[in-house]
Parts: structure tokens; C-alpha cells; sequence
């Protein structure tokens, strides 16, 4: 059973995320020119300059009532995202797709309500280019459809 706690998002039990409710790159709302320049620069300290993050979700970050769910520059943000590949279940090795799952959710508990996937699909392709190609994997987000 889940210790209290820790959040819903990190559990096997959270119910299953209907499509509409997960991170979905095609959701996003960043534009590629934007994105690409958050990906060519050093990534900084400040929570501002990534994709889809504004004042007001600065905001919603840092609240928490301890000091660990407080997220106060783009640094943690990252940690965040990161920490949220595992623990992996029994025998079974977290995709990126459940990661950028979990990252959404923990994005929609703070409060974030617009440009949760803008934000996802930044951190996740940054953290692709700065750690491992094996972190975020977009082809797998790939359908037929080529609707936008």
C-alpha cells in the first residue's frame, strides 16, 4: 500500500490515465522555433525561461508545505522530472512515456493548468540532449494520424 505521504502520481495504482488526461506532445503549444532555442541554450537557473512556464506557474511551484515539494528554479524542476523515472516496478523498467505521464500529473497536482505538455515535451527533450537519448523517446508518441 502506498505510504501516505508520497503522491498519487508515483504509485503502479494511480488509476490509468485516459488519453485526454496524459501528456501528449501533440497538445502542446510550443512553438518549434521556441523550443529549439530552449534546447541550444545552457540551462539555466531561472524557471522563466523554459517553454510554457509563466508567472503564475512560478507561483505554483514553490508552494508546498515542506520544503521538498517546493520548486523554486528550473534546476529542480529537472530533478523533479528526473526522479520521477523510477522507482521502477518489480521486473519492469519504466518507459518515457510513463514518465512524461508522471511528470504531467505532478505538473496538474501544483496547480499547472495550461501548457502542462509544453512544459513536459521542453524538459524532457532538454534533459534527452543534456543526460541520455534513452530518457525521452518521442517516436513513441508517434500515430497515423498526422492531425494537428
Amino acid at each position: 500500500k502506498p505510504q501516505t505521504h508520497l503522491p498519487k502520481y508515483i504509485f503502479n495504482s494511480h488509476p490509468p490515465i485516459k488519453m485526454a488526461e496524459g501528456y501528449d506532445p501533440n497538445r502542446s503549444k510550443i512553438s518549434d522555433d521556441k523550443l529549439q532555442e530552449f534546447l541550444r541554450k545552457e540551462l539555466s537557473r531561472d524557471l522563466l525561461e523554459i517553454p510554457g512556464i509563466g508567472p503564475s506557474a512560478v507561483k505554483k511551484l514553490a508552494e508546498g508545505e515542506r520544503e521538498e515539494d517546493q520548486i523554486t528554479n528550473a534546476f529542480q524542476l529537472v530533478g523533479k522530472f528526473l526522479l520521477l523515472r523510477g522507482p521502477d516496478p518489480p521486473g519492469k523498467e519504466l518507459s518515457s512515456i510513463e514518465q512524461c505521464d508522471r511528470f504531467w500529473l505532478f505538473l496538474k497536482d501544483k496547480g499547472i493548468s495550461s501548457h502542462r505538455s509544453a512544459v513536459v515535451r521542453a524538459i524532457a527533450e532538454k534533459c534527452n540532449i543534456m543526460i541520455s537519448s534513452e530518457l525521452y523517446d518521442p517516436t513513441a508518441y508517434d500515430d497515423d494520424d498526422d492531425e494537428e
